[in-house]
């Protein structure tokens, strides 16, 4: 048996029944702030996201401080990285969080063998065979 979603104790349905207002009460104090500000911006980006739906047309945003609200949730969203766009599918665990936070500007760290002219340190580290 799948684990019910709650958010603050109310379910997904009645999360995208509530106005912004409302919704914006139960946020945390940042974000709570950042979607009573940005209310306009909001509304304007999911009246836009929506015409774009019923085309059947990709979604892409930079606007990487936008909050996740529960209308979002289940559409694909494109985040612009810096670089190009990362497509995000929006879940129910990302309500309340920034969309910037699932597109990474950066990439992963990987590194490799000491190089030539290495410091002793780097002696006791195995390096590849040739």
């Amino acid at each position: 048996m799948a684990k019910k979603f709650l958010f603050y104790g109310k379910t997904l349905e009645e999360l995208q029944e509530m106005p912004l207002q409302e919704f914006a009460k139960i946020l945390k104090s940042r974000q709570k702030r950042s979607l009573l500000r940005r209310r306009e911006e909001i509304q304007k980006f999911l009246h836009r996201v929506e015409k774009k739906v019923r085309d059947k047309k990709k979604i892409k945003t930079h606007k990487r401080s936008m909050i996740v609200i529960p209308q979002m949730v289940g559409m694909e969203i494109s985040v612009y990285n810096g670089k190009d766009f990362v497509p995000v599918k929006i879940q129910e665990k990302m309500i309340g969080h920034y969309l910037g936070e699932f597109a990474l500007t950066r990439k992963r760290l990987q590194h490799s063998a000491p190089g030539v002219g290495a410091t002793r340190s780097s002696a006791g580290i195995k390096s590849k065979p040739k």
